[in-house]
């Protein structure tokens, strides 16, 4: 940081103090309540990163952590978009984005009753919403409507028992639930994982959101080891990026190969040996009476 600042913030300082000074008193007051007033004293107003390192932590954490939420509001839309153009749900897992749902939904409930910090978790929020989404239309696509209504009444009754009525789950059944998030939030990959396996490709899977996701899960374990002191949380993100990292390495692999079931060659195959083929007897056809011949005629 020394050198940050003697390098570069220092040679800075008299064209970025007028313009840290004239700042609109709003977001004056936004990154106080982010960081604190002694932080935003040291940091924006003198702009000294060596004053408090424990502050220039923080603020990197809060950058962060406003960065995750406000990319989480579209991190799902491509494959959202990806789904709709194709009319086609291959290489995507129901059961993948099902249990994301319940892992997510399980976090932003015990989230809001803890009162951490916003930045620390509301892209859950967010997220959630485009995976129920995500779910709906993989349902859909799949030729089971009835099955994606009553996801969605499984999913808002679970929302009105764990968020909005908080006297149906008490505080230690929910700090259990969120023991078992984390479980959720890891094994929800895994049929995701072996959907592209299985079939050889990542067919209608949005890279954007796979390789948004890794990035993400990597920088809430720093927000969440400078913010949070909850070994829950920090595990389930964890076992989150070693998955995510998994399904990153299948996106490379498998880059541009369609998703195709393994056993549909062994269909093909099958179909073919159907066909009926031309045999022969072995006897030379009979011919008629009438032949050519090059006798004259006279």
């Amino acid at each position: 940081m020394d050198k940050l600042q003697t390098v570069v913030i220092d040679p800075l300082k008299p064209y970025l103090s007028p313009i840290t000074a004239s700042l609109p008193a709003p977001v004056h007051d936004a990154i106080i309540s982010l960081i604190g007033s002694p932080c935003h004293s040291a940091l924006v107003l003198d702009l000294d990163v060596t004053a408090d390192p424990e502050c220039t932590s923080l603020a990197i954490s809060k950058a962060l952590g406003v960065a995750i939420v406000s990319a989480s509001a579209i991190v799902k839309v491509p494959q959202i978009l990806k789904l709709i153009e194709s009319g086609s749900s291959a290489g995507v897992s129901f059961v993948s984005y099902a249990l994301e749902t319940a892992s997510l939904l399980i976090t932003l409930s015990y989230s809001v009753r803890q009162n951490f910090p916003f930045s620390t978790f509301g892209e859950t929020a967010l997220i959630m919403i485009q995976d129920v989404v995500v779910g709906v239309l993989v349902l859909i696509f799949g030729g089971k409507s009835p099955a994606a209504a009553a996801f969605i009444a499984v999913v808002a009754a679970s929302v009105y028992a764990l968020l909005f009525n908080q006297t149906l789950v008490d505080a230690q059944t929910m700090a259990y639930l969120q023991a078992g998030a984390g479980a959720l939030g890891v094994a929800s990959k895994v049929p995701q994982i072996y959907t592209i396996w299985r079939e050889g490709g990542t067919g209608q899977l949005s890279a954007f959101a796979v390789f948004n996701y890794l990035l993400g899960s990597l920088s809430r374990i720093f927000t969440t080891l400078q913010e949070v002191d909850d070994k829950l949380i920090l595990y389930g993100f964890v076992a989150g990026f070693t998955l995510n990292l998994i399904l990153a390495g299948q996106m490379l692999y498998y880059w541009k190969s369609p998703a195709k079931p393994k056993g549909a060659a062994k269909k093909s195959e099958k179909t073919a040996e159907k066909v009926p083929v031309a045999q022969s007897s072995g006897v030379s056809p009979k011919t008629s009476g009438k032949t050519p011949t090059t006798r004259r005629r006279g």
